[in-house]
């Protein structure tokens, strides 16, 4: 099973280009001729923790509600194996043929397309931008529906627990889609870095408070109704109930752990030695183990706080409770979290489609012409460059995704829908493949047949998860009626 290494007296492809390219005595340039990497072991271990834990964190309690004491926590370590392993085998990818001494691969898709070729880089990258949009919807959801608990846990506060207190999640997404609509316009992703790291910090904030709300919950006395087996059947929910949402709560699990399509990116900002492969791997095993350990608590915590009757977005659940600033500031920290995430996953799709039309109309001013606008004093003067069909362009894209999110408003079907669609293609079968590929894993080894019977389990779960969320999105269709206020 081991990985084809250099033969000795031939030189390093890399290398050679660079030294023929005169950066050879270079000490601020990296091997590929870009600047010299500076990432180390503590970094890529960060931007893997920062990558995970997000809004999937959110829907764990009511996964484990629906499992129970003895499967939920088993499924929630099985992911997290299945995760740390195919990580590892997607970090000897990052240079091709050789994991030590190829050429560098900057993206996930450019993995793909030098070890399994161009077709099934094409479907890597469908599945990628199925999973972006998404993504993208989900967090219009998710935004919403936090921004409405902030104005209802104000309301209970101010005039009691058995007040009507509604809001408006048609009006929170269209607020959410107007900041989203002036961020996109921002004509490069660099110049929006800081939401990257604003981001991380909100989520690992939002999800402290929570965990800490539950511990507050169950000290406090609540005793909520767990049981070994999770919901009860007859009692909680009926035998096909209890089958989807075991189906559904796999796949809000899996989109808890997607963080593949990153992977590579972050094992680009590594220094070339030691071996950008050995440190990835043991960053990997580091922020998996770390997020396990932290899903753990609030999940195991919040299926403790809330029991049966765990919600969707576990934070949402403490509405009624005191102290309720504690509650709003978490709600916020997601608000603010999910903005700049926004941003992170759309800016793909954003430079994909406008590489495409630039391409394709190379004349058209409409797509090239790039007007300055003058800002006021008051955010800082200078000029704002202004495309036409950036524009356009992104601001349908944004008001497409708030429409599908107002026409579809359910935070757990989505999420879940999302990780079983993603979970399989991006998380094990492209990785696995990668690795056979260049290992060059003879067939019907018993390397390669486990790593398919790996694979094809994985794709069933996947295929069952996506099943359990498809059928509780038409169950929730059959009774919504859009742009309500609830």
């Amino acid at each position: 099973m081991g990985m084809g290494r250099q033969e000795k007296g031939k030189a390093n492809p890399a290398a050679f280009s660079v030294a023929e390219a005169g950066f050879g005595d270079r000490t601020d340039i990296d091997d590929d001729g870009r600047e010299r990497r500076t990432g180390t072991l503590v970094t890529a271990s960060a931007h893997i923790i920062t990558a995970v834990i997000g809004s999937g964190v959110l829907s764990l309690a009511w996964a484990i509600a629906q499992l129970g004491w003895v499967i939920g926590p088993a499924v929630l370590v099985a992911f997290s194996v299945i995760t740390w392993f195919c990580s590892s085998l997607l970090a000897d990818c990052y240079r091709s043929p050789d994991p030590v001494h190829g050429k560098r691969n900057y993206t996930y898709g450019q993995a793909v397309r030098a070890n399994l070729g161009v077709g099934k880089y094409r479907l890597c990258a469908l599945a990628q931008y199925i999973n972006l949009v998404g993504v993208t919807i989900g967090y219009t959801i998710t935004t919403a529906i936090s921004m409405g608990a902030i104005g209802r846990s104000n309301c209970f506060h101010r005039n009691g627990h058995d007040a009507a207190c509604k809001a408006s999640n048609t009006t929170n997404m269209i607020i959410f889609a107007a900041i989203q609509i002036l961020l996109s316009q921002l004509p490069n992703f660099h110049k929006i870095w800081w939401l990257s790291i604003v981001a991380a910090v909100m989520s690992l904030a939002y999800s402290t408070i929570g965990l800490g709300l539950s511990i507050a919950k169950i000290v406090g006395g609540v005793h909520a109704k767990t049981t070994l087996t999770g919901v009860t059947v007859g009692v909680d929910v009926s035998a096909s109930e209890k089958i989807w949402r075991t189906f559904q709560s796999l796949g809000d699990i899996a989109f808890a752990y997607s963080y593949s399509n990153v992977l590579i990116e972050i094992q680009d900002t590594l220094r070339s030695s030691p071996a950008e492969n050995t440190v990835m791997k043991k960053a990997s095993l580091i922020g998996v183990s770390t997020t396990t350990m932290f899903y753990m608590l609030c999940g195991v915590l919040g299926y403790a706080a809330f029991g049966s009757s765990a919600p969707g977005n576990f934070l949402t659940g403490f509405g009624f409770y005191e102290p309720f600033w504690l509650v709003d500031v978490g709600n916020v920290c997601i608000v603010v979290h999910l903005v700049g995430a926004y941003q992170v996953f759309c800016q793909p799709i954003y430079q994909f489609v406008e590489t495409w039309a630039r391409s394709r109309w190379p004349d058209a001013a409409f797509i090239h012409a790039e007007r300055a606008v003058p800002l006021p004093a008051i955010l800082g003067g200078g000029e704002f460059p202004i495309n036409p069909f950036r524009l356009v362009w992104r601001t349908s894209y944004v008001i497409l995704t708030a429409v599908v999110a107002m026409l579809f408003p359910f935070f757990n079907d989505f999420l879940g829908l999302i990780g079983a669609v993603s979970f399989w293609p991006l998380t094990v079968y492209f990785p696995v493949e990668m690795y056979m590929a260049q290992a060059k894993v003879r067939r019907f080894s018993p390397t390669w047949t486990w790593m398919n019977v790996l694979s094809v389990a994985c794709l069933v779960v996947s295929v069952l998860a996506a099943a359990g969320s498809v059928q509780g999105l038409i169950k929730d269709v059959a009774g919504y009626k859009p742009f309500k206020v609830s």
